[in-house]
């Protein structure tokens, strides 16, 4: 009994012989092989004469409300080995979760990652059919485009012609009859000799006049007014029914050609050429594409134009589900984040592959100049959608990044709070005023914070068409206002700390 008596004052006595931590941090001993390491608090010198030491009895005591406290921070301690209650280490730990938690994030973020583009090429084409302004806002560069003013005055003018010469020849035919019969023979055989050169002239004015109608601005604004008559023919396209401005003629979208022509015209009669009067009402088709599947792409607008709202809310449900199911919340932030940026650059990949294949499987009497033109100026949206969503993406990753615990991201966050220290204390030796807003500011940091970020979430959400330009500024603007809010709500900084921290190696 002496001997078990003597031992705890003996531990306790070799504590206090032992050197003490700066800090005075309590040091760790070991009591016995079969007992776990134990922190002791270290000696303390009497503050008075009259203070006694402690007996063998509060040693004791003073032990075991220490081993007491260890254990019960390993318990707390997910990743300690041995000594938890439901782990295969022992009693008074929590058991991890299963492996499944880690298969259910990695399938429903990589199924949000793959809906993305879908939800994408979704909206796109929802909005280009719902929304007439969208859809006018898509098509009309298309009249400023070189290859499509060639195309289109190519073929008004072939239209042209080929109901006009037979006019002209008859004109000249009647002319030559005419001088005939009026004893001017001469004159009548040589209007019939340069019967072909006349005829060639007039088509050559036509062919001019054509192509500056064309790139006139009235031809502009008739494309304007037409592509938001054609709209309304596209659903009809889209949906099966046909007719209207745009229709599917052996297996080609087509564009009626007929208040062009008629617009042509009158510019032709307006500027002095008389004879396009005489031109008759023609009921003529422009090729836009090819369309040998048009059933299939039918099948598709519907199917998408139906789930157009719950694509991107089922791919961003996936995604929080993957983030909210795995064990580590910010690593799977980062996996998804930087998934849906990926996912963007393939959908720009295969719209530059569609691009070729469509291109090099047009037939012959279609300009490939023309429907390059064409399919990049449909395509620009879903281009500037995906670009917005991959900048996005990269945003979030590197949030995320920078606020964990790897080396990197505390070098950077210490080097900012840094920066603001000093320029705080810059700030306060100029005797800048930040009492009372300093103060206030200090109290409601966390409220600012996060309606900053709120502010900036609902610009980007709301915004009707945002680009990557609105995505940088929001990102710039909202560091700003973090920088902003962090150094009216920091405490003082004393020039020693600043100079410590801004001198200290990295």
């Amino acid at each position: 009994m002496a001997e078990d008596s003597r031992k705890p004052a003996a531990g306790a006595q070799a504590a206090q012989d032992g050197p003490v931590p700066a800090g005075g941090e309590p040091s760790v001993v070991e009591t016995a092989a079969s007992e776990p390491a134990v922190l002791v608090p270290p000696a303390r010198e009497p503050e008075s004469v009259e203070e006694k030491p402690k007996s063998a009895d509060d040693e004791r005591a003073e032990l075991e409300r220490l081993r007491a406290e260890v254990r019960e921070l390993r318990a707390q301690s997910p990743d300690e080995g041995g000594g938890g209650e439901g782990s295969q280490g022992g009693p008074g730990r929590k058991a991890r979760p299963g492996r499944w938690h880690a298969i259910v994030a990695a399938v429903a973020i990589t199924l949000g990652c793959i809906l993305a583009p879908v939800s994408v090429l979704g909206v796109w084409a929802a909005n280009q059919v719902s929304n007439t302004d969208r859809y006018v806002a898509n098509m009309a560069p298309l009249i400023s485009q070189p290859p499509i003013q060639q195309a289109l005055s190519a073929r008004i003018t072939t239209q042209i012609e080929s109901r006009l010469d037979p006019r002209i020849k008859v004109a000249t035919t009647q002319a030559a009859a005419q001088l005939k019969n009026a004893n001017l023979p001469r004159l009548s055989d040589l209007i019939t000799t340069f019967s072909p050169q006349i005829s060639s002239g007039i088509n050559s004015a036509i062919a001019a006049g054509v192509s500056r109608a064309v790139a006139s601005p009235q031809m502009a604004a008739l494309w304007t007014q037409l592509n938001r008559a054609v709209h309304q023919g596209l659903v009809r396209v889209l949906s099966g029914q046909g007719g209207g401005a745009v229709d599917v003629v052996n297996n080609q979208v087509v564009l009626n050609l007929e208040p062009i022509i008629a617009q042509v015209k009158d510019y032709l009669v307006a500027h002095g050429l008389s004879i396009a009067s005489n031109i008759p009402s023609v009921n003529a088709t422009f090729p836009l594409f090819q369309a040998p599947n048009l059933a299939k792409a039918q099948q598709g607008y519907r199917l998408i134009t139906t789930l157009k709202w719950v694509l991107p809310f089922l791919a961003l449900g996936l995604m929080g589900l993957g983030i909210y199911v795995a064990r580590r919340h910010r690593r799977a932030l980062v996996g998804a984040a930087l998934g849906l940026s990926a996912s963007m650059l393939v959908l720009g990949i295969a719209l530059t592959i569609a691009r070729g294949i469509y291109l090099n499987n047009l037939p012959k009497s279609v300009s490939s100049d023309a429907a390059a033109a064409l399919y990049d100026t449909l395509v620009r949206f879903i281009r500037q959608g995906l670009r917005v969503l991959l900048v996005v993406g990269l945003v979030i990753a590197a949030a995320a990044f920078l606020v964990g615990p790897s080396v990197t991201a505390v070098r950077v966050r210490h080097s900012v709070k840094s920066g603001i220290d000093w320029l705080r204390f810059r700030g306060e030796q100029a005797g800048l005023p930040t009492g009372p807003v300093s103060r206030w500011t200090a109290a409601h940091k966390t409220i600012l914070r996060v309606g900053a970020i709120a502010i900036a979430g609902l610009i980007f959400v709301f915004w009707g068409q945002p680009s990557v330009a609105l995505v940088i500024w929001l990102v710039v603007l909202l560091l700003v206002a973090l920088g902003i809010i962090e150094l009216l709500g920091g405490r003082p900084a004393s020039p020693a700390t600043v100079k410590q921290e801004l001198i200290r190696p990295r």
